[in-house]
């Protein structure tokens, strides 16, 4: 069977399969694979060209080198993020040793040809030729960006470590010593191999009940500070990222309330120890003394809960031991309290209790009681989920049409190469371990659908853009459990299944007629959602018959370090950050460019070619599209992206997860970012409408509202904290300090018969950093004021100020010792200070700033004369060319100042432009700031991320 491109369909062959897990001998064929992507009797390898590159990164801070290796091998169209980012993360092998992987070819064959090979041993393949077609396919996909399996995948497999292919992981707790204990170390045996956990603490009893023993207990808000102690000490990956962990409680424990305030009472600390003087910045010397900051905190609520707040109504808090209520509250005041702690301080977050669990594929076995961090995984206790993500833009053909049928068998590849992986995969418990073999849950996503939409013509929040959100999420989780039944039918539907049919079944059915509601708009939406409906019509027939390999398909991952190793414009489920956005260059260095879908998304609104050229330079020069030459006012709503001039409303965010969520097996990992004039009220909105439009979770974020940020230093109004205040924001510069090794010259000097030293040290990418200045006598007044004035002068530059300005103060400045000097460009000076500036400008400014302050080498002096031009007196200058001198010195300091604030990512770049502090965190890594990637955060320099995907 042929697709509409003429390409070959997989199919699958076999008979249908029992309730084992396991194929039985003889008893069933394997899948017969057809090509999509390749030739037969060429290599994917062979029809790229490859180069070699050197990969440098360094610390954006203080340019100390973070890590380095050279002549990796790479296709030529792989951009330089993602070269830097996949041989610093995922390379195996110690650097500058022969083991060391130095081509991506050496990569993906690890991976492709481990999965390859358990496939082979475990019985997917109908003969040999199969498997070599299923390498070719999935070798080709990885290499051209189309799809990557999570980073512990390239971490792990194939490597003498353990196979680790899981990012996701949800663990249990009971209501004993021992088991609390588990937890710790449980969590820090996931957060050691580069994933991150969540967990239900709703099983401890109470701090308001007793003991067996008569005590009271301690409630579990006191054992998350030994959990967030040892999640701040262990780095994820063993070196690559912090911790990831996700801390749920019920909405009827008893000690609700203490959790809810839990974080926003933090940071009423972490605001009072600021305003004292502590150093609490994100990283500062002082925040670890701050607790719970390590972990994700979420409510989960009923529907009961959330009815006694519709209507006003008391609600009860149970005894943890035998179920009895043992306190009640006003619905709506708790909910207020959630919301209010939320606008405080993001945390927490919301869960839908009965709505994650009416979509449960496997209800008999037990309830879904937590997630993982970001939110987005959510099956049984003791479980784990390997996810994959697929870059949408692959699929858009040149005339803006969405390739359905292609991108259809590109899942049903890396759904079977994610079955595949759990038949070799390792897993850091005994418990996880049996319970993910047993459910066999998989996480297929995507990620650039802001990109797809915005290139399409698209606005992220309207009914078009929803429309065609949701039949490609639809077509993708339709097609994966198509393949997973079509898998059962091969080697077994997932153990578990056979007690979990019924309700497996009813989730299949709920999906299937969620994609019957969905209105269609446009043509790519028509097309994608005919052949959806088809694929989810196909697969309840097979599954009835075979039943299903996987319990779960699909979710909406953050797709953080991979959609940087995709080349992905936007990550996950979220919209374009920006129009204008960073890159960096080969060769070092970065600029400022409009995002490449913005002429697609022109081209789609029917601009022709001169109109997209003067509306991009004017998006460049100004970051946003409003009264752009040509541009109708209509189509600004296309380029909304998720910060600057035109945002996307917050409850836009809610409505396109809205979209998305009925065809997702999971959740979707996704913040809702409000800004900081927002209310409490608002925040409440956010999290009633996220129940009433069938969310699994939720999770905002108010601009500003943590103190602990890079750059932000804005103070509340102590009065009422549910209104929204007007804080001042203090912008203050940061410094670049100079490496360890650094290039450096010294000058001797006399001036009027005094004897000295100028020391200047030099960043490594040229620019002064440092000056010191020997004069008079060690120990003498002089000396010491000296070693003062170099040390302002010094600091001074770090911080941006240019040496222009310091030459345009201290040039002509007229004290003892003056005179004779021994350096032939400077015959004379008007004291010491004067002279060395001059120096100093001669020595680092280029000519054209230097001839505008009238400073001049004795050869530039000659040059003049013998072309008869008149030359500027650099001894004695008069009071027009001082004003003239000094105006041009306030001008470049201004301009000066603006390429000095060098942007290191998207995220600062978009800070200049809108005049403000994001609140993100700074790399540990590279010192970059980051950048929003669903409800954790990315960082674009070297592609460490907070999250656990």
């Amino acid at each position: 069977m042929k697709n509409e491109k003429g390409q070959v369909m997989t199919e699958t062959v076999g008979s249908p399969a029992g309730a084992a897990g396991e194929p039985e001998a003889g008893a069933r064929e394997g899948i017969r694979v057809e090509r999509v992507y390749t030739t037969e009797g060429v290599h994917p390898y062979d029809e790229v060209k490859w180069e070699r590159r050197d990969v440098v990164m360094t610390n954006w801070r203080d340019g100390s080198v973070n890590f380095e290796q050279r002549g990796v091998e790479f296709p030529d169209f792989w951009s330089l993020n993602a070269v830097n980012i996949v041989t610093s993360k995922y390379f195996r092998g110690a650097v500058g040793t022969d083991e060391r992987e130095s081509s991506l070819r050496q990569l993906i064959d690890r991976v492709v040809k481990t999965y390859v090979a358990s496939g082979v041993e475990n019985g997917y393949f109908a003969t040999d030729a199969d498997a070599e077609i299923f390498e070719h396919e999935l070798t080709y996909m990885l290499l051209h960006q189309v799809f990557s399996f999570n980073s512990p995948v390239w971490f792990n497999v194939g490597t003498s470590s353990r196979q680790q292919v899981s990012a996701c992981f949800i663990l249990s707790v009971d209501d004993t010593m021992e088991s609390i204990l588990d937890w710790y170390k449980e969590e820090g045996l996931i957060f050691k191999g580069g994933s991150g956990a969540g967990l239900n603490l709703s099983r401890i009893r109470s701090s308001k009940e007793l003991l067996s023993s008569g005590g009271t207990a301690s409630g579990p808000v006191s054992f998350m500070r030994g959990a967030d102690a040892s999640a701040g000490t262990i780095k994820s990956g063993g070196a690559t990222r912090r911790a990831a962990k996700m801390v749920v409680l019920d909405v009827d424990h008893p000690d609700v309330e203490e959790f809810i305030e839990t974080k926003s009472r933090e940071e009423h600390k972490i605001r009072a120890l600021r305003d004292a003087g502590f150093d609490m910045d994100l990283g500062g010397a002082d925040s670890n003394s701050v607790q719970y900051q390590n972990a994700n905190n979420s409510v989960r609520v009923s529907d009961e809960f959330m009815r006694s707040v519709e209507s006003d109504s008391d609600f009860g808090l149970r005894s943890r031991t035998d179920g009895e209520v043992i306190s009640t509250v006003k619905g709506r005041e708790l909910f207020r309290k959630m919301a209010k702690a939320a606008w405080e301080c993001a945390d927490p977050g919301i869960q839908y209790d009965d709505t994650i669990n009416d979509w449960h594929t496997s209800p008999e076995t037990g309830r879904i009681t937590a997630s993982n961090p970001c939110s987005e995984y959510m099956h049984l206790d003791n479980s784990s989920c390997n996810l994959a993500s697929l870059n949408l833009m692959k699929f858009l053909r040149d005339d803006l049409t969405f390739d359905a049928e292609l991108f259809s068998k590109a899942v049903e590849f890396v759904i079977t190469a994610m079955d595949i992986s759990i038949c070799f995969a390792d897993f850091p418990t005994e418990s996880i371990g049996v319970t993910t073999r047993k459910f066999r849950q998989l996480g297929i996503g995507y990620a650039n659908l802001g990109a797809l939409l915005m290139a399409t013509g698209h606005a992220y929040d309207s009914d078009g853009g929803r429309a065609l959100a949701g039949a490609i999420t639809s077509l993708m989780t339709g097609t994966a459990y198509k393949r997973s039944a079509e898998l059962a039918g091969v080697v077994g539907p997932y153990e578990g299944y056979a007690r979990n049919a019924e309700g497996h079944q009813r989730v299949m059915r709920k999906h299937a007629a969620a994609n019957d509601l969905v209105r269609t708009y446009h043509h790519n939406d028509k097309t994608v959602h005919k052949l959806a409906t088809e694929v989810w019509q196909q697969g309840l027939e097979i599954g009835g018959r075979n039943g299903w390999r996987n319990a779960q398909a699909s979710v909406l991952a953050p797709t953080g370090t991979i959609g940087l190793m995709m080349d992905c414009d936007t990550t996950g489920v979220e919209p374009d950050l920006a129009l204008v956005k960073f890159k960096k260059l080969v060769g070092g260095g970065s600029m400022q460019i409009v995002n490449q879908t913005v002429p697609r998304a022109l081209q789609a609104l029917g601009y022709q070619e001169e109109q997209i050229e003067a509306i991009v330079e004017y998006i460049a020069e100004h970051g946003h599209v409003i009264d752009a030459p040509g541009l109708r006012p209509e189509h600004y709503e296309v380029f909304d992206c998720a910060m600057g001039e035109r945002s996307i409303a917050p409850m836009g965010h809610v409505r396109m997860m809205a979209a998305v969520q009925p065809f997702i097996s999971g959740a979707i990992s996704k913040t809702v970012n409000m800004p900081e004039s927002a209310t409490v009220e608002e925040v409440e909105e956010l999290y009633f409408e996220g129940w009433k439009l069938g969310l699994k979770a939720l999770a905002i974020y108010r601009d500003n509202c943590k103190v602990g940020q890079p750059l932000s230093a804005g103070k509340g109004d102590k009065g009422e904290s549910e209104k929204a205040v007007e804080k001042q924001i203090e912008y203050r510069p940061v410094r670049k300090r100079l490496p360890k090794k650094r290039p450096s010259q010294t000058v001797s000097f006399t001036v009027g018969g005094a004897e000295g030293y100028l020391h200047a040290g030099s960043y490594p990418d040229d620019g002064l950093g440092e000056i010191f200045v020997k004069l008079g006598k060690q120990g003498s007044t002089l000396a010491g004021v000296m070693d003062a004035f170099s040390m302002s002068i010094s600091v001074g530059l770090q911080y941006g100020i240019p040496l222009e300005f310091y030459v345009s103060k201290f040039q002509n400045l007229r004290f003892e010792p003056a005179g004779m000097t021994d350096d032939p460009d400077i015959r004379m000076a008007s004291s010491v200070l004067d002279y060395l500036f001059r120096r100093l400008a001669l020595d680092y400014l280029p000519y054209e700033k230097r001839a505008q302050l009238g400073i001049f080498t004795v050869d530039e002096r000659e040059a003049q004369v013998n072309n008869a031009e008149p030359a500027p007196a650099s001894d004695n200058v008069d009071l027009d060319t001082m004003r003239s001198t000094v105006d041009y010195a306030k001008a470049e300091e201004k301009s000066e100042s603006k390429e000095e604030v060098r942007a290191g990512s998207s995220t600062e770049l978009l800070e200049l432009q809108l005049g403000k502090a994001a609140d993100a965190p700074l790399c540990m890594t590279c010192g970059t700031k980051m950048r929003p990637s669903g409800s954790c955060y990315l960082c674009e320099g070297c592609g460490s991320t907070s999250g656990c995907s």
